[in-house]
């Protein structure tokens, strides 16, 4: 029951800001909404308003014990046009990751988080390979503007999601469906993130720091054949394990472009992660193109099934591309009414604890329930519970339990019997 981490192990929380921020920003996200795609109507520009309740924020992580946060900046805050760039915004950031420093608490600085301005949106996003020099800029902007403040970097979020809900599936924005073109966004976003590597390393090395560490958060999870013995769904499991994330892997690690992926002539083969991050939720049962779950298996309140041991599977994936330290950058499950988030926390804590893996470190999605997409505030993930009528914010069991392992270093069995003993999964 009980175990604890290795030394160098350590713990922390994730956030986009998109989804807790609040305002309209005229970004995607906000354009979707005014065109009634959100399932439940929620309005990203309410969130959990922490534009203005940053402070309170910060002070809640720090009494919850937490040193180390994921934070997004808003690209459609900071550029609200083409060319222009808000210094107000800019200033607030700055005064934000000052005071989590004061705060003893470290950032990783998500650069891109599926939020787009709109006036980048309108010329045709990540589909056109021109309109990448739009986003390196940004990550210029963005490390001029922070790099004294912030040493490491995640480029891009789960490019392999943005592409698949916005270009394939069609139910994020702009709902495209197109397989060609999901092909392309994932292509591109793999430059992007390759010269934002070397753009962010060349800009803070010229600012005198050689403590840079850039990858982007990498959405994986396991794909098995619903029946093993089924030569079909084995073929599917390989087909769909290389277009969701394979091919992705290989070009954003290495510079190698794979099939399906195209191929870009300005990209020389390389290094370009400084350490694995891994976004990892759960596993697909494969039977045909598209998304399965297993039958009998636990699952949280979306529907999806909770694996733990898919985590380390995942990781090891990964690490045999090549051999960096892993942070895992989200983890975390749908449970509206906090019954079974203890024990998630602690099945996928332990999977860690017992692994020969280089895992240093594991931040929690989500530090506080927030806008969850096109699900809007229907969907709680957070260790915080946010009354976003009153926004009131109130520390959940789950989150007690965060902080008395952060406290242990790990899992006492008086902390399992208190807080992993009551809480079962739905089936």
């Amino acid at each position: 029951m009980s175990y604890r981490f290795k030394e160098g192990f350590s713990l922390g929380v994730a956030t986009a800001a998109t989804q807790i921020e609040g305002g309209d920003c005229n970004s995607n996200w906000n354009d979707w909404y005014r065109k009634g795609r959100i399932k439940d109507g929620s309005d990203p520009a309410r969130a959990t308003d922490h534009y203005n309740l940053w402070k309170q924020d910060t002070d809640l992580m720090a009494e919850m014990k937490i040193k180390h946060y994921r934070l997004g900046i808003e690209w459609a805050r900071i550029c609200p046009e083409e060319g222009k760039v808000d210094e107000e915004a800019i200033n607030h950031y700055r005064e934000e990751l000052l005071y989590l420093k004061e705060k003893g608490i470290s950032v990783l600085l998500t650069i891109h988080h599926f939020s787009n301005p709109m006036w980048f949106e309108n010329k045709g996003g990540f589909t056109k390979k021109e309109n990448i020099k739009y986003f390196l800029d940004f990550v210029e902007l963005a490390v001029e503007s922070f790099g004294d403040l912030v040493s490491e970097y995640i480029t891009i979020n789960e490019p392999n999601v943005y592409a698949t809900m916005s270009y394939f599936y069609g139910d994020w924005p702009p709902g495209e469906k197109s397989m060609n073109k999901a092909i392309e966004v994932m292509s591109n976003m793999a430059v992007c993130h390759i010269k934002a590597y070397e753009l962010i390393h060349k800009i803070r090395k010229r600012m005198g720091y050689d403590d840079t560490k850039v990858s982007f958060a990498h959405h994986v999870r396991v794909f098995d054949p619903e029946n093993p013995r089924n030569p079909w769904h084995r073929i599917c499991t390989k087909l769909t394990e290389r277009f969701f994330q394979g091919a992705l892997t290989y070009v954003m690690f290495t510079g190698q472009f794979k099939w399906p992926l195209k191929k870009d002539k300005d990209i020389t083969p390389g290094e370009y992660i400084d350490f694995i991050g891994v976004n990892y939720y759960t596993r697909s049962t494969v039977s045909g193109f598209g998304d399965g779950t297993k039958q009998d298996a636990p699952k949280n309140d979306l529907g999806w099934e909770i694996y733990p041991e898919g985590l380390v599977r995942c990781c090891g994936d990964l690490y045999s591309v090549l051999e960096r330290p892993i942070y895992i950058t989200e983890n975390g499950t749908c449970d509206n009414h906090d019954t079974f988030r203890c024990r998630y926390i602690y099945d996928h804590l332990k999977v860690i604890a017992e692994s020969d893996l280089p895992i240093k470190r594991y931040y929690h999605w989500c530090f506080c329930d927030n806008f969850e997409w096109i699900e809007g505030e229907s969907a709680r993930f957070g260790l915080v519970y946010v009354d976003y009528n009153t926004q009131e914010r109130t520390v959940k069991n789950s989150g007690r339990f965060y902080t008395r392992i952060i406290e242990e270093n790990g899992v006492t069995d008086e902390i399992y019997r208190q807080y992993v003993e009551p809480a079962n999964y739905h089936y």
